[in-house]
């Protein structure tokens, strides 16, 4: 069930919840000869490098650490495809812990001309495109929450979030969105 209820906000740039999606978080050391190779072909893209993102919003793999990533894929996949890459791991010997979290995350769509300056308002992330570019990934508050910010075009971005938190996001997001900036930053 979707945290939000498709919840959509319009304002200066529109905000939506996308609704379900398969979220498995990978924890282990990429460099391990075992690791790479059924990550790789479950996901069907590349090991992503350092705060970036591989494959599609409809299955990736994104950087959120220097031992963890996250698998996006069609929500139903989600349980058995974790369950499938622990036991691949486990078997491999490579050290790892593979967890569908699909239902402990919301994920949001922010769309519109003033992303950034709108993100910006609520966090601490340098949002300039030279320290922050198209394609990258950060995890970073959003005001008091925990969130990663995933900036897949200059005029689109996702946001993750805990289910606990997500009207709390939801709300942030939509409040600084609403009129839009004074002016326009970056």
């Amino acid at each position: 069930m979707s945290p939000l209820m498709g919840a959509v906000a319009e304002g200066a740039i529109t905000l939506r919840e996308m609704g379900p999606c398969g979220m498995v978080s990978l924890r282990g050391a990429f460099d391990h000869p075992a690791f790479a190779g059924p990550v790789e072909v479950l996901a069907g893209c590349a090991l992503p490098g350092r705060w970036q993102v591989s494959g599609t919003a409809e299955r990736g793999l994104l950087w959120m650490s220097p031992d963890e990533l996250l698998l996006l894929l069609p929500h139903g996949e989600a349980a058995e495809a974790a369950r499938r890459l622990q036991a691949e791991l486990d078997d491999a010997g490579a050290h790892a812990l593979v967890l569908d979290v699909s239902d402990m995350r919301v994920r949001l769509s922010l769309t519109g001309g003033c992303l950034r300056e709108t993100l910006a308002r609520l966090t601490p992330t340098n949002m300039a495109p030279a320290a922050f570019p198209v394609g990258a990934l950060r995890r970073t508050r959003l005001s008091q929450a925990a969130a990663a910010i995933w900036l897949v075009s200059e005029e689109e971005a996702q946001i993750f979030a805990f289910r606990s938190v997500a009207d709390y996001v939801f709300r942030l997001l939509a409040g600084a969105a609403k009129n839009g900036p004074d002016f326009e930053y970056f």
